[in-house]
């Protein structure tokens, strides 16, 4: 069950018209946070991502699956959809089961590893590798727009602070 304040980030994303993305961006963030935390593990970054989108899909955000993406994502991604629709309560047992799968995970990964800056990073850059360079300009502009002056305003010194170091 997603915590509050993620629910409540991603209703105020949703209302400030940012994309489903953005959205589900608040639950792989906290499923993120998670693992840092120690809560339970993850075998990589990927199934980390993968659990918070998950995640967002069950709790509304309508998050599209990539039209590349496998067609065993795609399948996960219309089941999240549909349970978000259903009142059906998950099975305790089959819960049990599943905290209990991503609680051994842990012991073979860190959370460095999986959670840590440099795995979010190299991760960031791989799927960002796998897009054209007009897809990510796109990405680009349209979350200039939907920033709003203040952020932008923040963003512009920080490209500014940025230049200055590395001239």
């Amino acid at each position: 069950m997603p915590e509050k304040k993620t629910r409540e980030a991603a209703a105020r994303d949703k209302r400030e018209g940012k994309s489903a993305s953005t959205q589900a961006g608040e639950y792989v963030k906290e499923e993120i946070e998670h693992v840092r935390e120690g809560k339970h593990g993850a075998k990589s970054t990927k199934q980390a991502i993968a659990i918070g989108l998950s995640k967002a899909r069950r709790a509304g955000v309508k998050a599209k699956p990539s039209k590349t993406a496998s067609k065993a994502t795609k399948k996960k991604a219309a089941q999240d959809t549909k349970a978000s629709k259903s009142t059906k309560k998950t099975s305790a047992t089959r819960s049990a089961g599943a905290k209990k799968a991503l609680k051994t995970a842990s012991r073979g990964t860190t959370a460095k590893k999986v959670a840590g800056k440099k795995a979010l990073s190299s991760q960031a850059k791989k799927a960002a590798s796998k897009r054209t360079a007009s897809s990510r300009s796109a990405a680009a502009k349209k979350a200039a727009r939907t920033k709003g002056p203040a952020v932008r305003k923040a963003a512009a010194k920080k490209a500014a602070r940025t230049r200055k170091r590395s001239a």
